[in-house]
């Protein structure tokens, strides 16, 4: 271990954490007894802080550390980290995209799958004996079904890739158009009064909260299923619990919520939902792939090399 110092703002995966913990001297935001106290006493040395996407870090505690220089973080989602701080005070961020965007394309789809064609409510009635009394109400054809993605980013444009296969039609919503073979839609509303499926797959922060509004649901309509694969904040999530309980949306899949862990319990009682603990990025291959990363920024910074992954702030 080098005389490096290393802010460490949460848990990561442990394979990520060893390779940090080995290299430089961690300082444990989240165990130690006194955060504060921990803050003050390397503010004058500290010049690298790792976190997560989820956890991310304020501008009110990266004040109180003058000599950092480098956010790395644990995932594509910036949201949570206080950029317009970090490009005023010459701070660099890096984060780890494209090593997710397959696992959460996958899931995404997979969330189409389970909620149009009823498997894990399908798993729940055979589990529970009910197939002896009687068949399962019927589910909804893949095929033909019109799917309209929020963000045509990078997992946006995987996501439509694999619908594709589907034999599904393709719409998109975002602030421009993209060289990409799929309607556009200026109108989010307008798009989902077509759709049949909409696909959250934009960026979190101030700029998309509540962009799928109380009105983009009610257009999708009662036979109409909602994926989120994005944040909890894109969505206006008390509106969708009301219709998703009044039977005004059809069903939903959802791997992220507002203030997770914790899960609306409305939802947890609704068959027509299918429940996802943030799990778009989660597989081995992938956190291996993001830990590289978030390690690799730190490296380079150390080393006086150009990082791996930096953002434009």
């Amino acid at each position: 271990m080098n005389k490096n110092e290393v802010l460490l703002m949460c848990p990561l995966y442990a394979p990520t954490q060893r390779r940090i913990e080995e290299a430089y001297h961690v300082h444990a935001y989240w165990t130690d007894p006194d955060p504060e106290a921990l803050l003050k006493r390397i503010a004058p040395t500290c010049k690298v802080v790792v976190t997560s996407g989820g956890r991310g870090i304020d501008g009110a505690t990266l004040a109180k550390l003058p000599q950092v220089r480098l956010v790395s973080c644990f995932g594509v989602g910036v949201d949570a980290i206080d950029l317009g701080y970090c490009g005023s005070h010459g701070i660099a961020v890096t984060n780890t995209p494209d090593v997710l965007t397959d696992d959460v394309a996958d899931l995404a789809v997979a969330l189409m799958l389970a909620s149009l064609r009823k498997v894990a409510e399908a798993d729940r009635f055979v589990r529970a004996g009910k197939w002896h009394k009687g068949s399962l109400p019927l589910a909804t054809s893949v095929g033909g079904r019109k799917v309209g993605i929020v963000g045509m980013g990078r997992i946006g444009q995987a996501i439509a890739d694999r619908c594709r296969a589907f034999k599904t039609e393709i719409g998109y919503h975002g602030p421009r158009r993209k060289p990409v073979e799929a309607q556009y839609f200026a109108d989010l509303e307008g798009m989902a009064t077509w759709a049949d499926v909409l696909v959250a797959a934009c960026p979190g922060g101030e700029a998309t909260r509540g962009l799928v509004s109380r009105k983009v649901l009610e257009a999708l309509g009662s036979s109409g299923h909602f994926v989120n694969i994005s944040r909890g904040s894109v969505v206006d999530q008390s509106a969708l619990v009301s219709l998703l309980v009044d039977g005004k949306l059809g069903g939903a899949g959802l791997d992220v919520f507002d203030d997770e862990p914790k899960v609306p319990a409305e939802l947890l009682t609704l068959e027509s939902v299918v429940l996802q603990p943030h799990q778009g990025s989660g597989t081995a291959q992938t956190r291996q792939a993001m830990g590289d990363l978030t390690a690799g920024n730190v490296d380079s910074f150390f080393a006086g090399k150009p990082l791996l992954t930096p953002l434009a702030l």
